[in-house]
């Protein structure tokens, strides 16, 4: 990381499909939304236009990752949402949730589709039975007890959280072979630090700087 993080910030969209009418169609889980998140991330880390070296997202993707790694969560419906199929983009689903990710960006040139779409007031719930999968063959995101954040604070939190994974887990080829399968919940680390990786929040929104917001690493076998 260079100063270039403080003079010349770029960002991540990431953008949660939320679509009013929750009866036509049914409202996406907090816990949905966050794996969706996690997954576009990587999906779009792995994806051929960012790993070949004439790739066409290549350059946007360094350039970001020179910086802070900055992820913003946007969400949309109807005709919002479908419009933003015409920028590259690596898209996941869980449920009911669906997300996609697009090119990094300078942090004050956000693409025309993106512009307009509601940045913050994401938060959505999960139902009282909710069911964690098992941990083999899937990243597991812990959230840190304590810390309160929207979901749409914590989609961001867990796309830095699965992006780390991918980029310095030894596991994380095995993983990429498998699907980048995630489940996400709340607790305290369970795996040493040398089996994990840490997120520390820069405190531009809803935290203080510094705040360990997740971890994640592969609890089961990959």
């Amino acid at each position: 990381m260079t100063d270039l993080a403080e003079t010349d910030p770029w960002s991540l969209s990431l953008v949660a499909r939320v679509e009013k009418d929750a009866a036509g169609n049914p409202a996406p889980t907090h816990t949905d939304t966050l794996v969706a998140a996690a997954r576009a991330v990587v999906l779009l880390l792995s994806d051929p236009r960012v790993t070949s070296p004439d790739g066409e997202l290549r350059a946007a993707v360094q350039a970001w990752r020179d910086r802070r790694i900055r992820k913003i969560c946007r969400r949309a419906r109807g005709v919002k949402w479908e419009r933003t199929a015409a920028l590259p983009h690596a898209e996941a689903a869980s449920g009911e949730a669906v997300v996609r990710v697009f090119a990094p960006h300078p942090r004050e040139q956000v693409p025309e589709l993106l512009r307009p779409l509601q940045v913050g007031g994401l938060d959505l719930a999960d139902p009282e039975d909710l069911a964690v999968p098992g941990p083999d063959g899937l990243l597991t995101i812990r959230l840190t007890p304590g810390v309160a954040m929207t979901t749409g604070k914590a989609a961001a939190q867990v796309g830095h959280a699965a992006q780390l994974a991918y980029e310095q887990l030894p596991q994380a080829r095995r993983w990429q072979e498998t699907g980048f399968g995630v489940r996400v919940l709340t607790g305290a680390p369970v795996l040493p630090p040398s089996g994990r990786v840490d997120v520390r929040d820069g405190g531009f929104t809803e935290v203080p700087p510094g705040t360990t917001t997740a971890s994640a690493g592969f609890e089961g076998t990959v």
